[in-house]
């Protein structure tokens, strides 16, 4: 199916520890995000190939971005729009790991913009695990929808 929009395919990976949900959010690396924290990170993402499946994309951003490759099962959190215009599809994942062990791939910009120099870093600087709570400060604003159906989820599950 060929898309028209940009669109974005991601994992909510989330554990449960002592009755209380974590969610595993990344930020993004380089020097334009070095000194960002609130509303910077974002569950790991990336953007869908052409004629890709969205799970299958989920599954690869992942992977590239945290090193992890969790193997489900996944359930749906839906999609959702970012104030880019970008579409965000999103399923969560039960993923417990140490957080400190994630690798990313690195990727390459010019910077500082316009300079011609061309800098590499990880596309994901650091990766943790926050309570929903916090999660929401952290996370962007517009992913925030998805820490939201997940809770809903896991109440219905008994959980969260």
């Amino acid at each position: 199916m060929t898309r028209s929009k940009k669109q974005s395919a991601g994992l909510v990976l989330y554990r449960v520890r002592g009755g209380t949900t974590e969610v595993l959010l990344g930020h993004p690396g380089g020097p334009f995000w070095a000194n960002k924290d609130d509303a910077a990170w974002s569950i790991p993402k990336g953007e869908v190939e052409a004629e890709e499946d969205l799970l299958a994309a989920a599954r690869r951003e992942t992977l590239e971005e945290t090193g992890l490759a969790p193997g489900g099962p996944f359930t749906s959190l839906g999609k959702i729009t970012q104030k880019s215009g970008k579409v965000v599809h999103a399923w969560a994942a039960a993923h417990d790991v140490d957080p400190t062990a994630h690798a990313s791939n690195l990727v390459e910009v010019e910077w500082p913009p316009r300079s011609g120099k061309t800098v590499r870093f990880p596309e994901v600087d650091r990766v943790a695990y926050f309570t929903l709570e916090a999660a929401r400060v952290k996370v962007n604003p517009a992913q925030t929808e998805f820490l939201d159906r997940l809770a809903l989820l896991l109440a219905g599950r008994g959980r969260g």
